[in-house]
């Protein structure tokens, strides 16, 4: 893979060719149309790719259970580029999500040399203080620390079972002297993202994952483990129609019906075969074409939009029976908010950012330092324009501070004619800005007492 379309989650330069990322990792494009009260990002195309969100549509339009997870990297200050993913969970929650927040500290341990005690303060003071400030709602949001939730250090153990280093190596780019807690961290991941299904944890259900286009190898290393542990496949049948297919494997194997000597007990398939059925049956098909010594259930009735759904209804099934029943976890994809400097945002880097504690005086600075897409001279532009695809303000503006889509078009239109100068767009973003940043202290100023609200019991 050359490196325009490397997707590294550790890396400090992305690649931001995002329609040959979208095809080149098999990513699916948003449907607008499709997303009920979409937000701002889902309306100026910010969020633009997805694996299985329409797992997640379908939930919203049957009021089902559905979970989302996201993650914190409790080794630096919170900026603006981590607001869109909390914008993102909050729309989530407001459309019926429960949400599990993962405190990353066993990965900033691994990777970034961050103690326990160091991780757990600065999360809580720069990351769940804001997350409460940007609107989640305590109700229905978890938060808990990975180094205190051991069942997901055994799933994760669990989990690896089902991989091994020339995935790690061909996913990741691991070498021969890569650290070997940075080769476990993403194992860890997979257990942070699997185990909000587990009972204990709110049950099976699909979950969503809304990242930056940086952090899908964690989600395909996680979503092809998953698929792995599958007692039953489910997919479309050639003729129409779905077809569920056993997958015999060393723990299932006598469950199954399946001999030492690979005999195939015909009494206890065909009993699995019945209680295949009924799992499905509430569905509402009464047509099945079973083989069982074949081991596949056709559905000639059912329809590829149905997959989803019969895939829970066997997981069911498959967690009854004595197998682990994880959906792979669905996923949102959103594009990068450039830098102040024309380069990434990173928390190491000030000046390349706005902080969410910034003062007033200190986000107008940065703004006026901006990288700008006006011309050299007034009369140049005047008569060429800006260009607002490399405009930090008019980007900030898009992506951060100005909700009203009409009149986010009339400030591009009035900057690409040249009607609106370089600097007066920075004061624009400056303006938007104050009253963003004030809004935030205020509330933050709301929840300083209240942040345990937002804790898992196993993180008081």
């Amino acid at each position: 893979m050359d490196n325009s379309t490397r997707i590294d989650p550790w890396a400090s330069q992305q690649s931001t060719d995002y329609a040959r990322i979208r095809d080149q990792f098999g990513l699916g494009s948003i449907d607008v149309s499709r997303i009920p009260n979409p937000s701002m990002l889902h309306r100026r195309g910010i969020v633009f790719a997805h694996r299985d969100l329409d797992v997640v549509l379908g939930c919203m339009e049957r009021s089902d259970p559905f979970g989302v997870l996201t993650g914190l990297m409790p080794s630096g200050k919170m900026h603006l580029g981590h607001s869109m993913v909390i914008d993102q969970v909050r729309w989530f929650q407001e459309q019926g999500a429960d949400i599990t927040v993962t405190v990353a500290d066993l990965e900033a341990l691994a990777t970034r040399g961050t103690s326990l005690e160091k991780g757990r303060e600065n999360a809580m003071t720069e990351y769940v203080h804001n997350y409460a400030a940007l609107g989640l709602d305590p109700d229905s949001t978890n938060i808990y620390f990975q180094s205190s939730r051991p069942a997901v250090q055994r799933l994760a153990f669990t989990l690896g079972r089902k991989t091994n280093l020339s995935e790690f190596e061909s996913i990741y780019g691991f070498k021969g002297d890569t650290n070997l807690a940075h080769v476990q961290a993403p194992l860890i991941q997979a257990g942070d993202i699997i185990h909000p299904q587990l009972e204990e944890f709110g049950g099976l259900r699909p979950i969503v994952v809304p990242v930056g286009v940086d952090q899908d190898p964690h989600l395909r290393l996680t979503r092809g483990i998953a698929g792995k542990t599958h007692w039953f496949n489910v997919k479309p049948r050639k003729n129409g129609g779905i077809t569920v297919a056993l997958s015999v494997q060393d723990g299932n194997k006598e469950i199954f019906g399946v001999s030492s000597n690979g005999r195939v007990d015909r009494t206890t398939r065909d009993g699995i075969f019945e209680k295949l059925k009924a799992s499905i049956a509430p569905m509402g098909y009464s047509d099945f074409i079973p083989n069982p010594k074949h081991g596949t259930l056709d559905i000639p009735g059912a329809k590829v939009e149905d997959i989803a759904q019969v895939r829970m209804c066997v997981l069911s099934l498959e967690r009854k029976l004595g197998g682990m029943g994880l959906m792979p976890p669905c996923s949102t994809y959103h594009r990068f908010a450039i830098g102040m400097t024309g380069d990434k945002m990173s928390s190491s880097q000030p000046e390349t950012t706005i902080f969410m504690d910034d003062s007033i005086e200190s986000m107008t600075k940065k703004v006026k330092k901006a990288y700008s897409g006006g011309q050299p001279t007034v009369e140049e532009h005047r008569i060429h324009g800006g260009d607002c695809s490399k405009d930090v303000a008019f980007q900030y503006l898009q992506f951060f501070f100005e909700s009203d889509d009409a009149e986010l078009t009339r400030i591009a239109r009035d900057y690409e004619s040249g009607r609106l100068l370089a600097g007066e767009i920075k004061q624009i973003c400056i303006d938007r800005a104050t009253e963003w940043l004030t809004d935030l202290s205020e509330k933050r100023d709301m929840w300083t007492d209240r942040l345990d609200e937002f804790l898992a019991p196993d993180a008081l």
